[in-house]
């Protein structure tokens, strides 16, 4: 299966594929954040990374276009679409915000690729605002918070043309489930420059 990732962030949607036992046979992704890019580089080697969304090319057959590379028939299209603009967080100026209006920018591919599947992800928002992207994506969006696979509590909606035929299950994950000692361990971290302490735990170290 050939993927595009929009928005890539780390590639937590790669990881999410393999945790579901889908198979990725190509896995393009389209991220700027040279920190997320580092992790994801770190993690998936293999991931070819097409930077900003905005030079993401296709050719007329509708095949992604990869520099120096074939064309490749597209699958799957994801994403994240930056959410600042829908956030009640924020300043709330929806597509105004030039951030929130690349979501046209995963619009332009998705009709360019025709993916057999796509799935698109961002913030609970206005009914409105929920209705303007349901109206270029065809499909009403999902609800999910993730509190009900996670300590982390994270209402979101989600566009999908794959069919939602029940709610993850309930696995009542606490963050006492999740939390460490505070540690944090450089071998295992991609992009900390910093030098810190070694040994001992947290609580420890502050009663030095």
């Amino acid at each position: 299966m050939n993927v595009l990732s929009l928005f890539d962030g780390m590639s937590c949607g790669r990881l999410a594929l393999e945790r579901a036992g889908f198979p990725v046979t190509n896995y393009f992704a389209s991220e700027i954040d040279k920190f997320a890019i580092q992790v994801a580089q770190a993690n998936y080697p293999d991931t070819v990374h097409l930077g900003d969304v905005t030079g993401v090319k296709t050719h007329e057959n509708g095949d992604l276009f990869v520099p120096l590379d074939r064309g490749y028939k597209i699958d799957l299209l994801i994403g994240g679409s930056p959410c600042q603009g829908f956030s009640w967080a924020g300043k709330r100026l929806n597509f105004d915000d030039p951030r929130s209006a690349l979501f046209f920018e995963y619009v332009r591919l998705l009709r360019e690729l025709k993916p057999r599947w796509f799935l698109l992800e961002n913030v609970n928002m206005k009914q409105e605002h929920q209705d303007v992207i349901t109206e270029h994506l065809g499909v009403k969006p999902v609800r999910i918070n993730s509190n009900l696979v996670s300590a982390q509590n994270r209402d979101r909606l989600y566009w999908t043309n794959i069919p939602v035929r029940s709610m993850p299950e309930n696995k009542r994950i606490y963050l006492k489930d999740i939390l460490e000692d505070g540690w944090t361990d450089r071998e295992k971290s991609h992009c900390i420059d910093a030098n810190y302490f070694k040994g001992g735990n947290l609580k420890s170290y502050f009663q030095k």
